[in-house]
């Protein structure tokens, strides 16, 4: 493990996951059901049930030997539930690493009764793509994570949401989910996190 690997794994990665689970969990009604989509290790996924008194269930597609939570494989593009068997499918850092983030979004729709949520980067900025980039390699590299650095602006996850028929009703760019120096680089405007809720109703 490199020097980088270290500060990551035991600095910065603890406050992204605290910020994240206190930002999700506020929107997620207590005692709901909530399916994480590309769970990892599932730390993530475990506060939010804590903080939001949920019943949380993971799937991800590299299901490691350790986690959190109890999670299951998939093969990336099927969620293996019924239509509407969650009340919020949850996806974090996980629509960029797909080829088609809309196929995995639409069955996040199919799945969830109230609302998706999403956390993911806007390829917005100076340097937005290099920093991006470097950022995932840190951060899932070494996991054996697909990284196609499929990463898009504002307006292109805008136009992907009203295709698929879902409103945002809540839109946060200023997490904050680093050190002040440390999100100076790295926090910027490329993260987002978004409540997406069915204008009509998507199936298939």
């Amino acid at each position: 493990m490199t020097f980088t690997d270290r500060v990551h794994g035991g600095y910065v990665h603890r406050r992204r996951v605290a910020v994240l689970a206190d930002e999700l969990s506020r929107l997620i009604a207590p005692g709901s059901s909530v399916l994480d989509v590309g769970s990892g290790d599932g730390w993530l996924a475990s506060r939010v049930r804590d903080a939001a008194r949920a019943d949380v269930r993971g799937i991800d597609t590299l299901v490691r030997a350790s986690t959190h939570i109890a999670v299951e494989p998939f093969d990336g593009s099927r969620i293996p539930h019924a239509d509407r068997s969650f009340d919020y499918v949850m996806l974090v850092d996980v629509l960029h690493h797909t080829d088609n983030p809309e196929v995995l979004l639409k069955e996040a729709a199919r799945v969830a009764r109230t609302a998706v949520l999403i956390k993911d980067h806007l390829l917005e900025g100076l340097w937005a793509n290099s920093t991006l980039r470097f950022m995932d390699k840190v951060g899932n590299a070494r996991h054996g994570v697909v990284l196609p650095f499929n990463y898009w602006p504002r307006a292109r996850w805008e136009e992907a949401f009203r295709k698929l028929g879902l409103g945002a009703t809540f839109w946060k760019i200023d997490l904050r989910l680093y050190p002040r120096i440390v999100n100076w680089a790295f926090g910027r405007s490329l993260h987002f996190i978004a409540r997406l809720e069915p204008q009509r109703r998507v199936t298939g």
